[in-house]
C-alpha cells in the first residue's frame, strides 16, 4: 500500500512539473515574443521586422503550441489525481480564461505570420511596410492584452486556488 502511495505521489510531483514547466513556457514565450516583437516594430527596421518575425512565429508554434496542448491534458490529469472536480471554483474559472486566451492567440498566431509575409515582401521589393502591416500590429498588440492578462490571471489561480 505505500509503495501504491508513493507511486501515486510520484506521478502527481510529475503531472505538476510539467503543467507548472507549461505554464512557465506560455508565460515566458508570450513575453519574450511581446518583447522582441516590439522592439522590431519600433526600430522600423524592415529587415529587422521580416527576421524577428519569422523567428516568432516558429517559437508561437514550437514552444507556445506545445505548451498550449499539454496544459488541459496535464491539468485535467492533475484534476483526477488530487480529486478536485473540473466545476470547482478556481478550476472552472481558470477553464473559462484559457478559452478567452485561446480566442485571442489563435488570431495572433496568424496576424504574426501575414505581418511576417508582409515585412518579408517589402524587404524584397524596397518598398515600405504597407498600412495592413500597422494595421495587423496594432490589432496584434492589442489582441495581446486580453490574451496575456488571462493567462496570468490562471497562473494567480493555479497558486491560490481561491476558495
Amino acid at each position: 500500500m505505500r509503495r501504491l502511495r508513493a507511486a501515486t505521489h510520484l506521478s502527481y510531483e510529475i503531472l505538476k512539473y510539467i503543467h507548472v514547466l507549461g505554464a512557465v513556457v506560455i508565460l515566458g514565450t508570450g513575453a519574450g515574443i511581446a518583447f522582441f516583437m516590439l522592439m522590431a516594430h519600433l526600430s522600423g527596421d524592415i529587415r529587422f521586422i521580416a527576421r524577428t518575425a519569422g523567428t516568432v512565429v516558429i517559437a508561437d508554434l514550437v514552444f507556445t503550441a506545445t505548451a498550449v496542448i499539454a496544459q488541459p491534458i496535464t491539468g485535467y490529469l492533475l484534476t483526477r489525481t488530487i480529486g478536485v472536480p473540473l466545476l470547482t471554483g478556481w478550476v472552472l474559472w481558470s477553464l473559462v480564461l484559457y478559452a478567452v486566451a485561446g480566442v485571442f492567440w489563435l488570431p495572433v498566431v496568424w496576424m504574426q505570420a501575414k505581418m511576417r509575409n508582409l515585412a518579408c515582401a517589402a524587404e524584397a521589393q524596397g518598398t515600405a511596410l504597407p498600412p495592413l502591416y500597422h494595421r495587423l500590429f496594432r490589432t496584434w498588440f492589442l489582441f495581446g492584452i486580453p490574451g496575456f492578462s488571462s493567462v496570468m490571471a490562471i497562473l494567480w489561480l493555479m497558486i491560490t486556488k481561491p476558495a
